[in-house]
């Protein structure tokens, strides 16, 4: 999956023969996940129709504050089109727009939705040789560069006029794949490896039954897909679990048994940089598995458990430079079981939560949330999407592998 997936893009789009490749431009951020709206200069419709556009990005395409053919039309807001937008790119940016946008000329709906955006603002200049060897148009670009603007530079080739040069705007496939590059590389956790844990696991009684939790993995599997959106490379270890996800920085293993899983992380730790063990492994298991199904019987059965191995105890003993975050889920005396975890298995971080708390827990779509660092130091969060409450997680990670 692209790091773009589920990113607002909006698309601005000025008048220039290049503005015929805007229509292939739409069409590879859709296919990375983005969704896209696009912005017209008036002009640049004689290159491009809005209808073209507006049928790739499936959104209606913007060109002017008002349509001036209905008085009840409704306007269109540069200020709520420059807060949707993750990232703003402007291509074909034509020397005309790029010499407005550096001096503040805010005569097009184009030019206001990008004095009003808040976002990163990407511009792909496109032009012919000598307008973008011109000292005009380099200091234009120096300006926009100054305040913190992005060049995706023009490529080499044969342009409009029939020269051969510097001008022609770079192509679909390459923009989007510098705006991906860039963003990559300015990820909090870019380089880093996390191993994450998910879900239950389920102990074998015989071939039909198994012991087993109401754990549903939305909370490892969140934390993974945020962890990846921030540029980590995921090991993502999940018991029995409904739980999608799709992340081209996400490694799948999925387990059953504690022993699997326990194994699983075994085999990875060493090379990671954070562990996150969210999982509800289960603490003990049947002693002996019966190879057929036990039938039923009017006596009582009993059923011998041992302890299963403690994953999170043994990461803790071999920890050399990961930051290992334990979790506790606890439904009394939650702080000093929640302290007492940190110190026995010799945990960076727990995340603490408690089944007092509606909302929280197992297969819910909320948590709230308390996390507690080696030296009792207590962070408490309010009740949140996990989406939310694993970007909270992570964001406290960040922290403490930059302190």
């Amino acid at each position: 999956m692209s790091i773009l997936s589920g990113k607002k893009v909006l698309l601005g789009v000025s008048a220039g023969i290049a503005a015929y490749k805007t229509a292939h431009l739409v069409r590879q951020f859709i296919k990375a996940g983005a969704e896209v709206q696009v912005v017209q200069t008036p002009a640049s419709k004689e290159f491009v129709t809005p209808l073209t556009l507006s049928t790739l990005s499936k959104n209606p395409v913007h060109s002017t504050f008002y349509n001036e053919e209905d008085e009840n039309a409704i306007w269109n807001n540069h200020v709520d089109l420059g807060l949707w937008a993750d990232i703003m790119l402007i291509a074909p940016a034509t020397a005309n727009t790029l010499a407005k946008m550096t001096n503040g000329v805010c005569d097009n709906l184009l030019l206001a939705t990008y004095l009003s955006a808040k976002c990163p603002v990407y511009f792909a200049p496109a032009m012919d040789l000598d307008m973008y060897q011109h000292l005009s148009t380099k200091t234009s670009i120096e300006k926009l560069t100054s305040f913190g603007n992005i060049c995706i530079p023009a490529t080499s080739g044969e342009l409009a006029s029939g020269l051969v040069g510097e001008g022609r705007l770079a192509e679909p496939e390459d923009i989007v794949a510098f705006i991906e590059k860039d963003i990559q590389s300015k990820l909090p956790l870019k380089g880093k490896k996390i191993l994450i844990t998910a879900g239950p696991t389920y102990e074998a009684i015989d071939p039909v039954r198994f012991i087993g939790n109401h754990s549903s993995g939305k909370m490892g599997f969140e934390i993974a897909k945020c962890a990846a959106n921030l540029g980590a490379e995921v090991i993502l270890v999940s018991g029995p679990s409904n739980q999608k996800i799709s992340h081209s920085f996400v490694k799948r293993i999925d387990v059953v048994s504690a022993e699997d899983m326990y194994s699983a992380c075994h085999q990875y730790y060493k090379e990671m940089d954070v562990a996150i063990c969210s999982a509800a492994v289960a603490d003990y298991k049947p002693a002996n598995v019966a190879n057929q199904k036990i039938k039923k019987k009017d006596a009582a059965l009993n059923i011998e458990l041992s302890p299963t191995k403690d994953i999170l105890a043994s990461l803790g003993q071999l920890k050399e430079k990961q930051l290992l975050v334990g979790f506790a889920l606890e439904t009394n005396n939650e702080e000093e079981n929640a302290k007492g975890k940190i110190e026995r298995k010799n945990l960076d971080l727990i995340v603490l939560n408690s089944l007092k708390d509606k909302g929280a827990g197992f297969a819910t779509d909320t948590n709230k949330i308390t996390i507690i660092d080696k030296d009792f130091k207590f962070q408490k969060f309010e009740m949140k999407s996990k989406a939310e409450v694993a970007q909270d997680i992570l964001t406290v990670i960040i922290k403490k592998l930059h302190v």
